[in-house]
C-alpha cells in the first residue's frame, strides 16, 4: 500500500505562490468585462511585524475574495499601509532612526510576512500613505475643500498629550490617557484646522435610512453620534450680582415641558460666565483646572461622577414667581453642544438626578407615568424618563409631553427678556467639525502659507506636493517642522514677501479616510 503523502507547507506554499505571481492571478484590470467586486480590509499600521490579529483579519477577507473570484467576478483585493503617525517619531527619538527609514523598513518586513501567507492581494496597487504620490493628492483634496468653504481654522478646546506634545482625537483618549503615551490628557485652547462635516449633519442622518445592509445597532450608534435634537433656547434672568456683567443665562433644552421641575442651572467649565467667575473665585478656578485635566471624550465624561461647584449666582425661576435657582459649574455640561448651559430637572433626567442627590437639590416630579396615582408617585432611585402627562405644572397640567413642549414653547416665545424672546425653538446636532491638525512631523503637510499681509494663502497647485524635509531632528520637544531652520520660511505666493508654511500636519485619520478610493 502506497503511503499517504502529507502536505508540506514549506514546499507547496512557495510553489503555488510563485505560480500565482508568475500568472498574475490576482492582478485586476479596471476594464475587465466581468462583474466587479471589491474586497477591502482595514490596512495595517507598519509597526514592524504581523501579529495574529492581522492573520485573522486578512484571512477572513481572503476567503471572501477567493470565493467571489471563483464565482466569476473581477475581484479587486488590494493592500497598503497606514504609514504616518507618532510611533515613527517616538522610534526616532528612542533609536536615532529617521521616521521614513523606520517606516519603510517595517513595511518591507511586514510585506514579506503577509506574502508568506499566500493571501490573494493585488500587490501592483500597493501604496503607503507616506508616499509623496499619495499625500500630494491628499493636499489637493484639502485645497479643493478649502476652496469650497469646507475647511475652517478656529480656536477650540482640544485634547493635548503632554508627552507626545500633540492633539488627540476623542477616540485616542482612553480612560483619560493618551492612547500611545499613556500620559494624562489635558485640555488646551489651540487654533486648529477643521473639516466642516457638521454642515452635512442632516444629510448624513437621512442617508442612514438607505443603509439597509448595516446592522441596526451600528445605525443607531451613528444616529446617536450625529445626535439631532429639537428643543428650546431659553433665557433665565440673573439675579443682580457685582461679580458678573451678564444679566441672563441662555440654555438649550430638549425637555422644556419639565420647566416646573427645574431646581438648578449648570454651566460648562468652558462657559464664558464660568471663566469670568474663575478670575475672582479660586474654588471655581480649581474646579475648571481639574476638569481640563480629564480630557474631552464624551464617553469618559458620561461615566465620570457628576460634580460641580456653586457659583454664588442665582437666576429667577421663569414660571414660579418669587423662586430662584442656584447656578453651578458642572463637569457633565459641554460647551460645544447647545449653549454650554442647561437647566436641571432631576426628576426626569438621570444626570440631573445624580447631581441633585449629591448636592441636596430639590427633586420635583412633573411628568406622571400612565395609569399612576399622582398622590402615590415618587422618584426614588432613578429619574423617570418615560411618557406621561404633566402635573405640578400649572397651565401645563394634563397635557401629554409633546403637547406640553409645544405649549411651553408658545408661552416663552411670547415673553421678552432684554428685548429678546425668552424662548426660541431650534434644532441642534451633537456632531462636531473634524479637527485635523496635529503638531508633529511625520504626517501630511497642510498646504497653506501664512502671510502677514494676506493671511492664509493656499499653496498653488503648481507648487504641490509640499514635501516633508528629510533633515529634521528630534532632540528637543515639540514639532520638528517648527524647529527647522529653512523649511517653513517661504515667500507669499501673492505678494512675494516673507511668509511661513503651516507646520501642523494632518491627522492619520485623514490619510485613512479615502484610501478605499485611491486603490481603485
Amino acid at each position: 500500500m502506497k503511503p499517504i503523502e502529507r502536505y508540506n507547507p514549506r514546499v507547496e506554499e512557495p510553489r503555488w505562490q510563485k505560480a500565482w505571481e508568475d500568472s498574475k492571478s490576482f492582478v485586476v484590470a479596471n476594464n475587465d468585462p466581468r462583474e466587479p467586486y471589491y474586497v477591502l480590509e482595514m490596512f495595517p499600521y507598519p509597526s514592524g511585524r504581523i501579529h495574529m490579529g492581522h492573520v485573522r483579519n486578512y484571512s477572513m477577507g481572503d476567503v471572501l475574495a477567493r470565493y467571489k473570484r471563483a464565482r466569476g467576478f473581477n475581484v479587486l483585493h488590494p493592500m497598503g499601509w497606514d504609514a504616518f503617525g507618532l510611533p515613527a517619531e517616538n522610534a526616532a527619538k528612542q533609536t536615532g532612526s529617521h521616521p521614513k527609514a523606520w517606516t519603510y523598513a517595517n513595511i518591507d518586513t511586514m510585506r514579506t510576512q503577509l506574502k508568506s501567507m499566500g493571501l490573494s492581494f493585488d500587490w501592483t496597487r500597493e501604496f503607503a500613505t507616506c508616499d509623496v504620490e499619495y499625500y500630494q493628492r491628499q493636499q489637493q483634496l484639502f485645497l479643493d475643500f478649502l476652496k469650497a468653504g469646507l475647511v475652517t481654522r478656529k480656536s477650540a478646546k482640544v485634547n493635548w498629550d503632554p508627552v507626545d506634545e500633540t492633539v488627540l482625537a476623542n477616540e485616542q483618549v482612553i480612560d483619560g490617557r493618551g492612547w500611545r503615551s499613556g500620559a494624562i490628557v489635558e485640555q488646551r485652547e489651540l487654533t486648529q484646522w477643521f473639516l466642516k462635516i457638521s454642515d452635512y449633519s442632516e444629510e448624513l442622518l437621512e442617508a442612514l435610512d438607505g443603509l439597509a445592509g448595516w446592522p441596526d445597532k451600528v445605525r443607531t450608534m451613528q444616529r446617536n453620534w450625529i445626535g439631532k435634537s429639537e428643543g428650546l433656547r431659553l433665557l433665565f434672568e440673573l439675579e443682580p450680582s457685582p461679580d458678573v456683567s451678564a444679566t441672563a443665562i441662555e440654555v438649550f433644552t430638549t425637555r422644556p415641558d419639565t420647566i416646573f421641575g427645574a431646581s438648578f442651572i449648570a454651566l460648562s467649565p468652558d462657559h464664558p460666565l464660568a471663566a469670568e467667575l474663575a478670575q475672582r473665585r479660586p474654588a471655581i478656578r480649581d474646579f475648571i483646572d481639574e476638569f481640563h485635566r480629564q480630557g474631552t471624550a464624551t464617553e469618559a465624561l458620561e461615566k465620570a461622577e457628576k460634580q460641580g461647584v456653586f457659583t454664588g449666582l442665582r437666576v429667577r425661576h421663569p414660571v414660579r414667581p418669587g423662586e430662584t435657582l442656584p447656578v453651578y459649574v458642572a463637569n457633565f455640561v459641554l460647551m460645544d453642544y447647545g449653549t454650554g448651559a442647561i437647566f436641571g430637572c432631576p426628576a426626569h433626567d438621570q444626570r440631573d438626578f445624580d447631581f441633585a442627590r449629591k448636592y441636596g437639590l430639590n427633586v420635583i416630579p412633573v411628568v406622571l407615568p400612565p395609569d399612576t396615582d399622582p398622590d402615590e408617585f415618587a422618584v426614588a432611585d432613578e429619574a423617570y424618563v418615560g411618557p406621561g402627562t404633566l402635573y405640578h405644572s400649572d397651565f401645563l397640567d394634563g397635557l401629554p409631553v409633546d403637547a406640553a413642549k409645544r405649549e411651553i414653547a408658545r408661552y416663552f416665545g411670547a415673553r421678552q427678556v432684554g428685548n429678546r424672546p425668552q424662548g426660541t425653538v431650534e434644532t441642534n446636532y451633537r456632531l462636531r467639525d473634524w479637527g485635523v491638525s496635529r503638531q508633529r512631523y511625520w504626517g501630511c503637510p497642510i498646504p497653506v502659507i501664512h502671510c502677514d499681509e494676506h493671511g492664509v494663502v493656499p499653496v498653488p497647485d503648481a507648487d504641490l506636493p509640499v514635501k516633508l524635509p528629510d533633515d529634521v531632528t528630534f532632540d528637543r520637544p515639540g514639532n520638528p517642522l517648527d524647529h527647522h531652520p529653512t523649511w517653513k520660511h517661504v515667500p507669499c505666493p501673492i505678494c512675494g514677501k516673507p511668509a511661513r508654511r503651516e507646520t501642523d500636519t494632518m491627522d492619520t485619520f485623514v490619510d485613512s479616510s479615502w484610501y478605499f478610493a485611491r486603490f481603485t
